[in-house]
């Protein structure tokens, strides 16, 4: 998966939870939780959403607070 798909997966993840949510803009070092009031259900319906459309398993120790950390799980490290 590239940066893109990456960015398209993460942003339809987030709308999933925050109909209005919008990525764009956005720095990479931007914390989902605190800028979209996530709370931890919240932030593990987009976790498995993420890791079903990437079709990967997402670890529940992996730090995944800003939107670079989970554009790099995406991309196999590959964003840039």
């Amino acid at each position: 998966m590239n940066h893109d798909e990456a960015l398209d997966l993460l942003q339809e993840a987030l709308r999933a939870v925050v109909p209005d949510a919008e990525l764009g803009g956005l720095p990479g070092s931007t914390d989902l939780r605190d800028t979209f009031v996530l709370d931890s259900l919240d932030f593990v319906e987009i976790v498995e959403r993420l890791s079903v459309g990437a079709g990967i398993r997402i670890e529940e120790d992996e730090d995944l607070r800003t939107i670079d950390a989970i554009i790099d799980l995406l991309t196999g490290g590959q964003s840039a």
